[in-house]
């Protein structure tokens, strides 16, 4: 099967991007602090992260699966001092059997106000 998008409500970005493609089972998505109308939430890293993952559970449920079809994080975040927040609100989101997860500090993201982000990767259609 070839890749193909899934439809969302989130922001459409200007930018030649998909919030979401499946192929051969796995979704594949990067998710950002942005709210309806595109622009990045205040509040600081809490608020970000939670947006963030706010952003994941509504693209997941577009494809019919759940933060239980996650298999891989990779967060990014431009301070290492966001990790133990980001840690906290992810805690919150997941529970046990955990995603594999990795962090990296970044020196910035593709919008000066972004302190988040998050590449996930997820099985879909599997019982």
């Amino acid at each position: 099967m070839k890749k193909h998008s899934i439809k969302t409500d989130l922001f459409a970005s200007k930018a030649p991007l998909e919030w979401a493609i499946v192929n051969n089972g796995t979704l594949y998505t990067a998710q950002i602090p942005i709210d309806q109308s595109g622009a990045v939430v205040d509040g600081g890293i809490e608020a970000q992260a939670r947006q963030t993952l706010d952003n994941l559970v509504h693209t997941l449920e577009c494809a019919g699966e759940s933060l239980d079809s996650v298999l891989q994080v990779l967060i990014c975040v431009t301070d290492r001092e966001y990790l133990a927040t980001v840690n906290k609100v992810y805690a919150e989101y997941f529970s046990a059997p955990y995603p594999n997860r990795a962090a990296m500090i970044v020196a910035g993201l593709a919008r000066e106000e972004m302190l988040v982000e998050f590449v996930v990767y997820a099985t879909v259609g599997s019982e």
